[in-house]
């Protein structure tokens, strides 16, 4: 299926982007499954602000540092939580930052890149500047640097973890946009009288916007582990919080003496969660490059 055609046709980007999954990715198993994990995590998400076993709040709901069993599945720490309670309510939390931050940095990213491509000029140079400072710092430092200024918070981490990632998406939708401005589909656009407005909203951003979506596919299971490395390091959410970052770091202590099970399942959390937007997004790739 050409893309081509579909973006020329189509009324709007969301018309192309339900048309292009309906065509592209059936049959694609990487990311089905991508998918079906990522669905169930947002589901256990979804549960848990109802339900959890045990509060995650609460301590000495069973034995101080009890290994898995039936009445603890990931058994508990070393104040007597349920450990798989406190990974059900942090589901919700890293799932949602790394949605929200990724949704954020996905369309602020795509609009400048968008602009910056298509007018050039200052709109491009004042752009381009911009995101060569930012990405002049180490991604992990400039988010520890700014979530130490603005303190802990899940919106402060969902901006913040936003805006470092925005340069990404920006790069990216400019360079699309670079390639694609000058084709022919372009040139008909403003022959039949298109404003530029609609020239970027109709033809040029659905014809650009498979490689933006399998590259924030990808891109989310690194701010998933961009997460859980703030919540380690007490840069995150409010300390003490339902995080799997900083789950991992309260049990860190505990591994060499046998108590395995407090780092190991959020951590295996992130693991999963990260390896399914891999998945997601390698799929988008095979099917993008007709494999």
């Amino acid at each position: 299926m050409n893309v081509r055609t579909i973006a020329v046709g189509s009324p709007s980007l969301v018309a192309f982007l339900r048309t292009l999954c309906r065509h592209r990715f059936r049959g694609t198993p990487t990311m089905r499954l991508g998918l079906v994990v990522v669905g169930i995590l947002t589901l256990v998400a979804v549960v848990s602000l109802f339900w959890t076993p045990y509060d995650p709040a609460a301590t000495k709901v069973g034995p101080v540092y009890d290994a898995p069993s039936a009445s603890h599945w990931f058994g508990t720490d070393r104040v007597g939580a349920d450990i798989f309670s406190l990974t059900m309510a942090g589901t919700r939390i890293d799932v949602g930052i790394t949605i929200a931050a990724v949704g954020i940095a996905f369309v602020v990213g795509t609009t400048l890149g968008a602009l910056a491509g298509f007018y050039g000029g200052w709109v491009d140079a004042v752009v381009s500047r911009l995101t060569e400072i930012m990405q002049a710092f180490p991604t992990l430092l400039l988010a520890m640097l700014i979530v130490a200024a603005v303190g802990p918070g899940v919106w402060n981490v969902i901006i913040v973890v936003a805006i470092v990632g925005i340069p990404d998406y920006l790069r990216l939708a400019r360079a699309e946009i670079l390639s694609k401005k000058t084709w022919q589909f372009t040139e008909a656009g403003r022959m039949v009288g298109n404003s530029p407005v609609r020239l970027l909203r109709r033809h040029l951003v659905p014809n650009s916007v498979l490689p933006l979506v399998a590259y924030s596919s990808i891109n989310a299971s690194w701010v998933t582990a961009l997460v859980a490395s703030l919540g380690f390091v007490g840069l995150g959410i409010e300390p003490g919080s339902a995080e799997w970052g900083a789950m991992i770091a309260r049990g860190e202590d505990s591994i060499v003496s046998g108590e395995w099970w407090i780092a190991f399942f959020p951590g295996l959390a992130i693991f999963v969660l990260a390896a399914a937007f891999y998945l997601i997004g390698d799929g988008i790739t095979q099917k993008g490059d007709g494999r």
